[in-house]
């Protein structure tokens, strides 16, 4: 008896967290154009909500070789995001900026809008909904 209820539990188990990763999908982002290795490049996934306000949904910074990075983004829920990615050359963990507010650090965002002032979540917004993604930021 104590061996089926075992068994019944592992496979109730097994199937619940199967489906629970059916409904999420993952994003992997390339970037290639990065000037140096030093150094990290970090990366984070925000909503409406969190974007230029507070941290990523998720965040990853990752070493830079040969100026290139590919990370994944793991079990994304679907819904309406964006991405952003700068490169922490001194690896401080955050944006330097002039003293006219200028970055001194590249970054850049999904769909590689060009900005003339702060990011914007329009901008940079896409869709995960069904199905893996693969995008390319550009610094």
């Amino acid at each position: 008896m104590k061996s089926i209820i075992l068994t019944f539990t592992f496979i109730f188990s097994f199937v619940f967290s199967f489906s629970q990763d059916k409904n999420t999908q993952n994003i992997t982002v390339t970037i290639s154009n990065i000037k140096s290795d030093k150094g990290k490049a970090i990366l984070t996934l925000h909503n409406e909500n969190t974007f230029m306000v507070t941290e990523g949904i998720q965040n990853i910074e990752s070493n830079i070789e040969n100026g290139k990075i590919i990370v994944t983004f793991k079990n994304v829920s679907p819904g309406t995001y964006a991405i952003m990615a700068m490169h922490d050359e001194n690896d401080n963990k955050k944006m330097d900026f002039s003293t006219n507010r200028m970055p001194l650090e590249d970054y850049g965002m999904s769909n590689n809008p060009i900005n003339y002032g702060p990011p914007q979540f329009n901008d940079a917004k896409f869709k995960v909904e069904n199905k893996d993604l693969e995008m390319r930021i550009t610094f």
